[in-house]
């Protein structure tokens, strides 16, 4: 969001633009009523932009695991499905965690993860990217965390190998050395004494 003299503008970012600016520019223009009404934004001008990897964004994963539960599809095929993409997207790490009755009356929770995740530390708040989206369901209020490392990453516990060139060495056999260094093959002076050696 941004205040510019004509107005406010604001950027919509949507992994499927078409459903946001809905048919005709219909979606939009509800969307500008809400925010000068409820919001009290002076002319606002909305523009919808596509997210280059919606895969890679926790919020879009947490919001397509919810809306494949309640299509019906079963809580772990949800979650592996996303699981699978997101790695396959070029992340280095997710976890997923599904909470609320899964398969009985009691409420219990299950994580699904895959790559490198780091569960501590400060690269928790930088790096991490966590998402929290809530789905009402027949049973009850399902619960989706997504918590996905982005690639291209640095992190402070992987650190960065540099390979130095070295020059590669020529040997030569001793013997040859010799030779050509003397101009010829010499005899070398024995010790009289073999103590003395």
């Amino acid at each position: 969001m941004t205040k510019t003299p004509l107005g406010t503008r604001v950027v919509v970012y949507a992994a499927k633009p078409g459903l946001v600016i809905g048919r005709r520019g219909e979606s939009i223009r509800d969307l500008t009523q809400v925010l000068e009404k409820r919001f009290g934004v002076q002319n606002p001008q909305i523009s919808v932009a596509t997210l280059e990897a919606p895969e890679l964004d926790a919020k879009v994963v947490a919001s397509q695991i919810a809306m494949a539960l309640q299509r019906g599809i079963h809580f772990r095929r949800a979650a592996y499905w996303a699981l699978q993409r997101t790695i396959e997207a070029g992340a280095l790490g997710v976890e997923i965690s599904i909470r609320g009755k899964l398969t009985t009356d009691r409420a219990r929770y299950e994580k699904y993860k895959a790559g490198y995740l780091p569960s501590v530390g400060e690269a928790i708040s930088k790096i991490v990217r966590f998402a929290v989206v809530d789905t009402q369901l027949k049973q009850g209020l399902f619960g989706i965390r997504v918590r996905l490392m982005p690639p291209n990453v640095s992190l402070p516990d992987k650190p960065l190998i540099r390979d130095v060139p070295s020059e590669p060495v020529q040997e030569k056999p001793v013997l040859a050395q010799v030779v050509a260094e003397t101009g010829g093959a010499k005899e070398v002076a024995q010790p009289a004494n073999p103590e003395e050696a």
